[in-house]
């Protein structure tokens, strides 16, 4: 409750703040300052600590900007979208999620991560006034009804590489990045983030296919908002004139909480990858035992498999995302158990033999062996899964040769 009313408050803050639009707009709007004014802008990089949910495991980036002598302090951040959007999940499964600009006080949204348990980072800019002007007229025109919705991409289009672009453009000159001796995937930096919510990291592996797998460039690597603190901190910028300065002036933790530790889930996805496994050896021997097919569970399995695979195939064929459509799990995932499945149980039903479960047992025992030579790495987790399901083939198979 304190924590709710703390919340409220802050946003009555911010509302009487949105109810004062010359403190915010008299050079928002106009794009224009006085050097006098110019003098006391400033400009930061804000870079937030993960969160729990999935769209804040990553953590976030927003721009800051101060102007002391007039009183305002905003965070710009791209990272605005809503839940409640027609056809949100289709659309963000599909690829067409929508984001805007949104402007926020700084007390209001300083108070949203603390209360979140986010820690949040703060790189001032090494901006001159002409950049600090250029930069504020760039921020406005993206705030612009027409211009501030943008089609979101989590790699290549998000919150993080809008900051930083907008930031780049508004430099009179280049900025250069610290070059690093790693080599990382996209697959790879989003493991380093969910080390700690197995669940959500295997429903991730699961969409991204063979693309995430491959080295990206430095460049590439600041989609995620650390990565992009990391490489702004060691970054300078290249003037025409040959003279150099730091991208960042100096860091500091504005926002300084622990981090709130929620228990984890006692079953992991491996541990119920073997509890799937040993339930399908089970289930096979009872059926080898008593000589004839369990077909509810048949129902269970491949329904459960067909419509895992239907949205992989989805994902596949249809969905915009750039890294989907090159999924090897296609192969083990896919919908045709799905649609084949009235068939399976009438045939089962009737005791007749079908060709499908031996076809199947080749498949699978084909999958298994292709697992560490496949262009893709796969969540673990796919072992057991995949094992279960050659287990479940293999009994139908030697049930019906034991009959």
């Amino acid at each position: 409750m304190k924590r709710k009313f703390i919340y409220l408050l802050l946003c009555v803050i911010g509302l009487a703040q949105l109810a004062s639009p010359m403190r915010m707009y008299g050079d928002v709007r106009t794009g224009t300052m006085t050097p006098s004014q110019n003098d006391s802008i400033q400009f930061s990089l804000l870079t937030c600590a993960p969160g729990h949910e999935i769209y804040a495991l990553f953590g976030h980036t927003a721009i800051r900007y101060q102007n002391f002598s007039q009183g305002v302090d905003w965070v710009f951040n791209y990272g605005m979208f809503s839940f409640n959007t027609p056809n949100f999940i289709y659309r963000f499964v599909k690829g067409e999620t929508d984001y805007q600009l949104g402007i926020t006080p700084f007390p209001y949204f300083e108070t949203e991560y603390a209360l979140r348990g986010s820690s949040v980072y703060q790189q001032v800019l090494n901006l001159t006034p002409s950049e600090k002007q250029t930069l504020l007229r760039l921020l406005r025109d993206n705030y612009l009804p027409e211009n501030r919705i943008y089609r979101y991409n989590y790699f290549y289009d998000n919150c993080t590489t809008r900051a930083r672009d907008q930031i780049e453009k508004s430099i009179q000159g280049k900025v250069v990045y610290p070059s690093v001796s790693w080599t990382k995937t996209f697959r790879g930096i989003v493991h380093e983030f969910t080390v700690d919510s197995p669940w959500d990291e295997l429903g991730i592996d699961l969409c991204l296919g063979a693309e995430a797998d491959k080295a990206i460039d430095a460049r590439k690597q600041m989609f995620a908002p650390f990565y992009m603190r990391y490489f702004a901190d060691g970054a300078y910028i290249q003037e025409a004139d040959g003279n150099t300065r730091p991208l960042v002036l100096r860091e500091e933790k504005i926002v300084d909480v622990a981090p709130e530790m929620e228990p984890p889930f006692v079953l992991t996805p491996m541990g119920a990858g073997v509890l799937f496994l040993l339930l399908n050896v089970l289930i096979g021997f009872w059926q080898w035992k008593k000589k004839c097919i369990f077909w509810g569970w048949d129902v269970v399995l491949y329904a459960a498999q067909g419509i895992a695979g239907c949205i992989i195939a989805f994902l596949f064929f249809i969905s915009s995302h750039p890294t989907v459509g090159s999924n090897w799990l296609l192969i083990l995932f896919n919908p045709i158990p799905l649609f084949y499945l009235p068939f399976m149980v009438y045939r089962d039903i009737k005791h007749k033999k079908d060709l499908y479960h031996l076809v199947n047992l080749l498949y699978l025992t084909l999958f298994m062996l292709l697992f560490l030579l496949l262009p893709q790495k796969f969540n673990l987790t796919v072992l057991p899964l995949a094992l279960g399901l050659l287990v479940n083939a293999a009994s139908h198979v030697l049930v019906l040769n034991k009959k």
